[in-house]
């Protein structure tokens, strides 16, 4: 090398990832929940979510969510779940001004995966709905939606007035789940309800429903035979079908003769 010269190479990412640990530890996490998560600005970041405490999940945002967004997401998620309690979630956040989100990431996982599990990223947390060519795909034992399945005895705000199809029942329903919840289509391959779901009317009911279980039942009740709700891993799915599913809980089936 030459007199009076050499090369030096300065560690961006791991000086930085020390500064952001160091404040990670140093915040105070607040509640996974709406209220709190509107203060966040919809800016770039990398954020983590802590249950009881314990770093669960680490995450980053995209060019398609910010902070915000993410957090939001992940607040409806938590709800409607059997073993968990969202007030038992939160999260901590930081925007980052100069540096990519995506490989932080990474490093925060491999850190903070030296000192606990941090099993949420691996569990399927956060996923969308995988179809229904994966409906009757097993089920991981350790993922988030065997720990936590859904809670279909949830209390849901379905305001029913005057006469409606099953179809907008579904689909005000649908409005309150923290989850999926997929019914048949049109046999044409069309994207639209299936004709028993809008050409089946409810008219009177003598107590509306209160509980997610109790609007499907009420569907139930009046479709033609030939239908079945199940539970599956995170989703619930309506089909003309009467089948078990291996992962999944049968909900009901409707029994009625059609007219």
């Amino acid at each position: 090398m030459a007199e009076g010269y050499m090369e030096f190479e300065f560690d961006l990412p791991d000086a930085l990832l020390n500064s952001l640990i160091k404040v990670f530890d140093d915040m105070l996490g607040a509640p996974l929940v709406a209220s709190n998560v509107l203060e966040i600005p919809e800016e770039q970041g990398v954020y983590q979510l802590l249950l009881r405490g314990q770093v669960v999940y680490v995450g980053k945002t995209d060019a398609d969510y910010g902070l915000r967004g993410r957090l939001a997401k992940h607040a409806w998620t938590i709800q409607h779940r059997l073993n968990l309690s969202p007030s038992d979630v939160l999260f901590k956040a930081a925007r980052i001004f100069v540096f990519t989100a995506m490989d932080l990431e990474k490093l925060l996982i491999r850190h903070y995966s030296e000192r606990s599990a941090v099993w949420w990223n691996n569990s399927g947390f956060g996923s969308n709905d995988p179809g229904r060519n994966r409906d009757d795909t097993d089920l991981k034992p350790t993922g988030f939606d065997a720990v936590y399945p859904i809670d279909l005895d949830q209390p849901v705000d379905i305001a029913l007035e005057g006469a409606l199809s099953v179809a907008e029942l579904l689909a005000v329903l649908r409005a309150e789940l923290p989850y999926t919840l997929r019914a048949q289509g049109a046999p044409d391959g069309r994207k639209s309800p299936h004709p028993d779901l809008t050409g089946t009317l409810i008219t009177e009911m003598a107590t509306a429903p209160g509980t997610t279980r109790q609007v499907l039942q009420l569907a139930l009740s009046r479709l033609p035979a030939g239908w079945q709700a199940t539970a599956l891993a995170g989703r619930v799915i309506l089909y003309k079908e009467a089948r078990e599913y291996r992962t999944g809980t049968v909900i009901g089936r409707s029994t009625r003769d059609a007219f």
